[in-house]
């Protein structure tokens, strides 16, 4: 008899890791190519030579002022936040966890999925995702390095909560198991902080009419995407149809991260080319 070799289970483990190396390969490509564009095409493309898409980080402090006491002072710009850059980093980031999950950690990948857990996945998260809240934030009007410094670590709080939820509920069954919601509340919780902040500051911008149609693409862009991983998380741990099986949300992760990666580096990318 002729042995016939059988394709692995389309959502094996072992056709995840497959999968990692092709989106960490995806990232890779269209991170370099933004960085392609930030340090040789776009600063060139007014004849200056010069890198002008960035965001100016400011702090604030109380000054005494004779006659008008205490009087809050911004400082001058400590920094600037390199935008282009950045974008392409976010994708450059995904790019290397999704390679170190297909590469070194792949064993203990199989394993933790046999779990419910992916931890590098929340730690990925946990860092591009913040930068990505981050940037959005910047085109609104935030300016003070507290600000976003909060905006980030509230972010980065919500994803660990997320890798709390795996940890709480792991376990091979999850057949009949009662789910522990409460990392998920307040990782929920948390997680309003950045956009609370982005709200109040397009709520007290008196020429919100004048923020560019690419800056509104990115934000609407981002809040659905955004909201898209709850959902995927849910599915999970209610165990609707296909999603009993924990490789499916895994999958979902996947593919969520990718596009909504995708569609704000491009929508930037467009955006980098108005006035």
């Amino acid at each position: 008899m002729t042995n016939i070799k059988q394709k692995p289970d389309k959502l094996s483990p072992e056709s995840l890791i497959r999968f990692n190396k092709i989106m960490g390969s995806v990232h890779l490509v269209q991170g370099l190519l933004m960085l392609l564009f930030a340090f040789f095409v776009y600063p060139n493309l007014d004849g200056s030579g010069a890198q002008s898409f960035t965001i100016p980080v400011i702090g604030n402090y109380l000054n005494f002022v004779q006659g008008q006491g205490l009087v809050l002072t911004p400082t001058e710009t400590l920094f600037e936040l390199p935008f282009l850059p950045l974008t392409a980093s976010f994708l450059l980031i995904s790019a290397l966890f999704h390679f170190i999950i297909a590469v070194p950690y792949k064993k203990k990948y199989v394993s933790d999925l046999k779990q419910g857990i992916n931890k590098l996945r929340w730690y990925e998260y946990a860092i591009s995702s913040s930068l990505m809240i981050v940037l959005i934030s910047s085109l609104f009007g935030v300016r003070d390095i507290a600000v976003f410094v909060l905006i980030a670590l509230a972010n980065a709080a919500m994803n660990l909560f997320g890798l709390d939820m795996e940890l709480l509920n792991a376990g091979e069954s999850k057949v009949g198991k009662k789910v522990n919601w409460l990392p998920f509340i307040f990782g929920s919780v948390i997680g309003l902080a950045p956009w609370l902040a982005i709200a109040f500051y397009i709520g007290v911008n008196p020429n919100i009419g004048q923020v560019p149609g690419f800056v509104w693409a990115i934000l609407v862009t981002y809040f659905v995407a955004f909201n898209t991983f709850p959902v995927n998380m849910v599915l999970q741990y209610l165990g609707k149809g296909k999603f009993k099986n924990y490789l499916y949300g895994e999958r979902g992760y996947i593919i969520l991260s990718l596009v909504a990666k995708t569609l704000l580096t491009w929508l930037v990318l467009f955006g980098a080319f108005q006035p």
